[in-house]
């Protein structure tokens, strides 16, 4: 027997959504698997401010996180009920024509281009290409 699946939680999804450091969050994910260090040094945050953000959208199911050695790497998974993947598709493509969001991503293109001019960034992997997945049913 399959295990159940959990409905849909509409709410978390669009609180999640309605926090403007977890849309930056987004914004700088896109289409690529980040670090949480290239986050800490691009908002100017601390990292377990961001850590919490992050696992506010994990639990939400619009990212999900990945560990290599120290380093956790988070990407946007679009979330399996197809309203709530519509809504968050046309959030990050609102996302980025916001002058404040392009700034951001300005940012982390620098940083990813010289990582050794960010002490927080040493040794750190630089953001990699993923895909948007549906949501899985587990975590």
């Amino acid at each position: 027997m399959a295990p159940r699946q959990k409905p849909f939680d509409v709410e978390r999804f669009f609180q999640a959504l309605a926090d403007r450091t977890r849309l930056r969050l987004l914004n700088l994910m896109g289409g690529q698997e980040i670090c949480v260090c290239y986050f800490v040094e691009i908002l100017g945050q601390p990292q377990p401010k961001i850590s919490r953000h992050l696992a506010y959208l994990r639990n939400a199911g619009i990212v999900s996180a990945r560990r290599e050695g120290k380093w956790m790497h988070y990407r946007i998974v679009m979330p399996s009920n197809t309203g709530a993947a519509r809504v968050l598709q046309g959030i990050l493509a609102w996302l980025k024509e916001e002058k404040s969001m392009q700034a951001d991503r300005a940012r982390l293109t620098r940083a990813c281009c010289a990582p050794k001019k960010f002490v927080t960034l040493q040794g750190a992997p630089s953001p990699a290409l993923a895909g948007m997945e549906p949501a899985s049913t587990s975590r």
